[in-house]
């Protein structure tokens, strides 16, 4: 093919196409006979890149229709803009669907954690041997009389609720990415996490501390868990999509999955993001123990009523927290 002929037929149509593309980024700025044109200069600019790429001797010429194409596509097809209505669906719709749908998963991580943090708890409460191997007496002393306490008012309230906020979004994300590995690591980061509260309670427990440690570990402890545990479901979900994919392809499967925890891992960073703020802001608090707790059930009631609310109201609706069609793509239809 005689490459300089080639450009200099088309040449022409493609300085149009500049123009057209020129008055605007949205076809609403064209009349309509120009929008027609614009398409048919964008279908034909699409052949005439197919056609020199396969000469493949001019990259220039090559990058310049590629780039004169990408931007008539834009404008032709249009882009997806992310709105208000998105977010409000994505509050409403997805993050609870994704957490009604794996509630079973969740709750058999909170029946876990909870087992093990209380029966490790007991035995360290009730046994000095189990006391001296997890610190020294010294050591405990200073957690139970000083630091436990202090800790919470350690930082400028603002700055403790980030570095909260940070620690527990790593923990979640842990969890979540671990969930690919068969979810074993998850259990895992649950069992460890559960030790650290059982070693911390049991020693607060043991010297008479038991009122002290749930005062200021509920406030906040009760939604900041249920997300950790909420974390924990969508990884083991996740693993046992690896083992048993149902009905679909396991690739297919594990997409819909790692999209679906794509939005609840979402929703998890506004969940902590609210119990760091109780954390930092309530719990080291002047307000009597009762009205801190109280503050905390409360937060952690609207969560669950908003989970088995809205979410089991957009499961029954069909929705699963996976994206939307026009951002999931295409899926080729295979037998069951």
């Amino acid at each position: 093919m005689d490459l300089d002929a080639y450009v200099a037929a088309h040449r022409g149509e493609w300085a149009r196409l500049e123009v057209l593309l020129g008055r605007g980024s949205s076809p609403r700025r064209l009349t309509g006979a120009e929008v027609d044109e614009l398409v048919d200069l964008y279908q034909r600019t699409a052949t005439h890149l197919s056609v020199v790429q396969s000469a493949g001797r001019d990259e220039v010429l090559v990058g310049r229709l590629s780039s004169l194409v990408a931007r008539a596509r834009g404008v032709v097809a249009g882009g997806r803009r992310a709105v208000w209505s998105d977010v409000a669906r994505f509050l409403r719709v997805d993050f609870p669907a994704v957490c009604y749908r794996t509630r079973w998963w969740w709750t058999g991580a909170a029946v876990f954690f909870l087992v093990l943090a209380f029966g490790m708890g007991g035995f360290i409460a009730t046994s000095p041997e189990a006391q001296l191997a997890a610190a020294p007496p010294e050591v405990v002393r200073q957690l139970v009389e000083e630091d436990f306490e202090n800790y919470y008012s350690s930082a400028p309230a603002q700055d403790f609720a980030a570095r909260v906020f940070t620690n527990n979004a790593y923990v979640a994300a842990q969890a979540i990415v671990f969930g690919v590995l068969l979810g074993l690591p998850v259990l895992f980061v649950l069992s460890l996490n559960a030790l650290n509260a059982a070693v911390a309670g049991g020693l607060m427990v043991a010297n008479d501390r038991a009122g002290l440690f749930f005062g200021l570990i509920l406030p906040h402890g009760l939604l900041e868990l249920t997300a950790v545990f909420v974390a924990c479901g969508l990884g083991l979900k996740l693993g046992w999509t690896v083992v048993d994919p149902g009905g679909r392809t396991r690739s297919r499967a594990l997409a819909e999955e790692g999209r679906s925890l794509i939005a609840g891992a979402l929703g998890l960073a506004l969940v902590l993001f609210v119990s760091g703020i109780i954390e930092a802001f309530v719990t080291p608090s002047p307000l009597p123990t009762w009205a801190r707790v109280g503050i905390g059930v409360l937060a952690e009631v609207l969560f669950l009523a908003y989970v088995f609310g809205p979410g089991r109201k957009a499961v029954r609706a069909g929705r699963t927290g996976d994206l939307v069609s026009d951002l999931r793509g295409d899926v080729r239809p295979v037998a069951a």
